[in-house]
């Protein structure tokens, strides 16, 4: 069992701004399960994930983050309705596991954009080793889900304390 504690923050008008801004610089990406929707998320995903994390937002399509000591994450952004719960699966698409980054950082976001909570972190390498993976149509015995697209699923009780790469 991992000791993910979640970091819920408030979204603030400039940080909305600053995602929207972001987002119609990108458009849409190639294979976007949201086509294009989750770009403002995903934004504010990384605006709040380095207010943590304090590093160097670097968009590129490899990583997002860059920290101090040089270390690259990517943040995984899901929106949310609801404050999530230990038991919620972290999720990263089967097509997108050849980024060339150090760490995963999870981060959720709730609907209506007020509040953000970042979940975790996890080691690229063994995310991979220790995920569960879930093909398209398959349903998660878990939470009755059913999958949308092949992914190696991840329980936020299972993640890092964000503390730890921090500190």
């Amino acid at each position: 069992m991992g000791e993910s504690s979640l970091i819920e923050l408030d979204i603030t008008p400039d940080m909305i701004e600053e995602a929207q801004e972001k987002s119609k610089e990108m458009g849409t990406l190639k294979n976007s399960i949201t086509n294009g929707s989750g770009n403002l998320a995903g934004f504010l995903g990384e605006i709040l994930a380095n207010k943590i994390l304090k590093g160097r937002i670097n968009n590129t399509y490899q990583y997002d983050i860059v920290l101090e000591d040089g270390t690259t994450v990517d943040v995984k952004t899901k929106n949310t309705t609801v404050k999530p719960l230990l038991t919620y699966d972290c999720s990263i698409a089967a097509f997108n596991i050849s980024q060339k980054c150090d760490l995963y950082c999870f981060v959720r976001i709730k609907n209506d954009l007020t509040k953000g909570w970042v979940l975790g972190v996890y080691d690229k390498k063994e995310y991979f080793k220790d995920a569960v993976f879930m093909k398209k149509g398959d349903v998660d015995p878990s939470n009755n889900f059913v999958v949308k697209s092949d992914c190696y699923n991840l329980k936020i009780s299972n993640l890092q304390k964000i503390e730890k790469v921090v500190a």
